[in-house]
């Protein structure tokens, strides 16, 4: 989830940094000479990461520790940085000269350092198995001209079709054969769209449409609305009026809230049951599990609504975290030892983390999916199965682009839906503005795909 919410943060306020230092083993006794202790004394690497859900801090202050213990040569300490201000103090380390050797990055960012040189290329640092066991759809996220530039950790849907069972059968409907299509969806979200309870919820506004509806872009048209060299605005393509059209039958049809006091995020609506079936990030789950505990029985998952039906195309993005080396980094193989351990060695350890978060995030390896399945409570869990076998094997990356690119197209889709625009002009402001973004930021010829 902050992957996304991570571009939208205001001012950052400040906030001091809380810091986890984890102690490594003993160094045995006393040593004859201030050579031999020298000598004896363990690599010491920095690792930063960012305030995530508490259940996260107390996974990785865990297993820091173990690394820690599991031998005398690397001694990590775990630094704990609030998301509010982590720009801010990323920044002035690496200004400083203090910068970590390893900290959590999101796959959005791994381009734009690679372009300013901030990371070290992983390649040599970690055993070729290690990439190997890399899911193949992932792969791209941490490469940038075809070497690796961090270690992948997990990916988190963008899109997952929410629905209550329990009012899916009062409405007649088969709660065993969701909709695929968006006129199915449509159809349903009308049949659940009783009293006070609206059928669905689903982005509205700029900022959550500018990325929540990622996948759907792709859906529609197989592409985002840029060029893959970014030299010419793609927004007029005449497959984007579906989409538009989808977004506003839901919001014109009065099957979706109006004025919803959340955002995207947030699954509060379809909690409190104020809405019949929600269209949710993977992260929902957790919060469903956390805060709404009766409703598990009630809600089932399935692959977001394609445009044709076809289930096997891309409905959601897969955003997340991966670990990064710094290029400055006086400790790169111990750094990469670190990560190889925590990431991307034993499958027990990232099955645990997953199994921690509810199941609401998804491995990038194939050994750990191979764990999870011969968990019994993974096996248990009634999201994991579909989530992870019908939603991320199609997911895709998300964008390398400019932010800008993407406001002005969840810009399109808010003016459409609400009436503001008709959908040809509100897709001609939108391709005019990225022309202009194109233009001003000089970034014609830059793209490598998107």
């Amino acid at each position: 989830m902050r992957t996304w919410r991570g571009r939208l943060i205001g001012l950052a306020i400040l906030v001091v940094a809380a810091s986890l230092i984890v102690t490594g083993t003993s160094l045995g006794g006393s040593s004859s000479s201030s050579r031999t202790a020298k000598a004896q004394a363990p690599v010491k690497v920095t690792f930063w990461q960012q305030k995530f859900e508490d259940y996260q801090q107390k996974w990785f202050t865990k297993y820091v520790r173990a690394f820690n213990k599991s031998q005398n040569k690397i001694q990590v300490t775990y630094v704990v940085v609030p998301g509010d201000v982590w720009t801010q103090k990323l920044k002035a380390a690496q200004a400083a000269g203090t910068q970590p050797d390893v900290a959590t990055t999101n796959y959005g960012n791994i381009a734009p350092g690679v372009l300013n040189g901030q990371f070290t290329p992983l390649d040599s640092l970690l055993p070729k198995a290690a990439f190997a066991d890399i899911k193949s759809n992932v792969r791209s996220f941490v490469q940038v001209d075809g070497k690796y530039y961090g270690y992948p950790m997990l990916v988190e849907p963008s899109a997952v079709l929410y629905y209550r069972t329990d009012l899916a059968k009062k409405a007649g409907l088969d709660v065993k054969n969701p909709p695929k299509s968006w006129p199915k969806l449509i159809k349903w979200a009308r049949a659940m769209n009783v009293g006070n309870v609206k059928g669905i919820t689903i982005a509205s506004v700029a900022p959550d449409l500018g990325w929540s509806s990622w996948g759907l872009q792709y859906n529609a048209c197989g592409h985002l609305p840029i060029s893959t060299d970014w030299s010419k605005g793609e927004a007029t393509d005449p497959c984007y009026t579906k989409l538009l059209n989808f977004y506003k039958a839901l919001y014109q049809g009065s099957l979706m809230p109006q004025q919803p006091k959340v955002g995207y995020p947030d699954a509060t609506p379809y909690g409190n049951g104020e809405v019949a079936m929600m269209v949710n990030g993977s992260w929902a789950i957790g919060q469903i599990k956390q805060y709404f505990p009766k409703l598990l029985a009630k809600t089932a998952v399935a692959p977001m609504a394609s445009f044709n039906g076809d289930d096997k195309k891309t409905t959601a993005t897969l955003g997340g975290w991966t670990l990064t080396v710094d290029s400055k980094s006086k400790q790169k193989q111990a750094a990469a030892d670190f990560i190889r351990y925590l990431l991307a060695g034993n499958p027990k350890i990232m099955a645990g983390f997953f199994e921690l978060s509810g199941y609401s995030k998804f491995t990038v390896r194939t050994s750990v999916d191979k764990a999870l399945a011969s968990d019994p409570k993974a096996g248990k869990d009634p999201f994991m199965k579909v989530i992870a076998t019908k939603i991320v094997p199609y997911g895709r990356q998300e964008p390398k682009f400019p932010w800008d690119i993407s406001f002005a197209m969840g810009t399109a889709i808010e003016s459409a839906m609400k009436g503001k625009q008709s959908v040809p002009d509100a897709l001609k402001t939108a391709n005019d503005t990225i022309n202009s973004v194109i233009q001003k930021q000089d970034l014609a010829g830059a793209g490598k795909g998107n």
